[in-house]
């Protein structure tokens, strides 16, 4: 079978990325471009829904959806199960490439950085915000590993769900924080005759960077 899709096309008509308009600092950038995208988002979307992609034992690249959490000069923060595929992948290569597509401002932000695991503290200080219901999924599911059927998985929820009804609920200690800092950050802008903008910074010093143009 096969399914050609080269009718879908889209012409970008929104404003450019320039040099000349953008600040030394690309969290700075970020910050501005997700204010907007936030803004404009209905209540049920997600703007903070980013890719992440790791090296899988195969030496390929995996990648998955995630949702961003937290973001200042520190680096970009996540939270996930130490021991799922992304976890154990993040422990023998600890580096990451997240990404965010922006379709209703024609933006995307492609990052690359060094993945560290976050304190204990923070994982608590996060873990205990969320709702209790959460809170227990993360010890029914281990994630990434293989189980017999979606009804064995509501079993273990149920299961923990009772087991939580008399016992105070405590964070696993496989499930917690990471945080990519960032060496490399790249900004995309659609624009059209798909000569979209690109430019790109990296840090040569600790808070210093430059940044370029990109050919599209």
């Amino acid at each position: 079978m096969i399914f050609d899709l080269s009718h879908y096309r889209k012409n970008y008509k929104k404003n450019s990325l320039m040099e000349y308009d953008i600040p030394l600092d690309p969290l700075i950038l970020f910050h501005s471009w997700f204010q907007e995208e936030k803004n404009i988002h209905q209540i049920n979307e997600e703007p903070n829904a980013m890719s992440i992609s790791t090296i899988g034992e195969d030496g390929v690249p995996e990648t998955r959806i995630v949702l961003l959490k937290m973001y200042s000069k520190e680096g970009f923060i996540f939270y996930t199960n130490y021991l799922s595929f992304k976890g154990t992948a993040i422990k023998k290569k600890p580096k990451a490439c997240i990404s965010f597509y922006w379709p209703n401002t024609e933006r995307q932000v492609i990052i690359k950085g060094n993945v560290i695991k976050l304190s204990r503290n923070r994982s608590d200080e996060y873990f205990y915000k969320r709702p209790k219901e959460n809170q227990i999924g993360c010890w029914a599911s281990k994630q990434s590993t293989i189980i017999s059927s979606k009804e064995y998985l509501l079993n273990q929820y149920k299961k923990w769900s009772n087991f939580f009804e008399k016992n105070k609920i405590k964070r696993p200690f496989y499930w917690g924080g990471y945080i990519v800092k960032p060496y490399r950050m790249e900004f995309w802008k659609g624009q059209p005759n798909r000569l979209h903008d690109r430019l790109v910074y990296n840090l040569y010093e600790e808070n210093k960077w430059k940044f370029h143009r990109l050919s599209p």
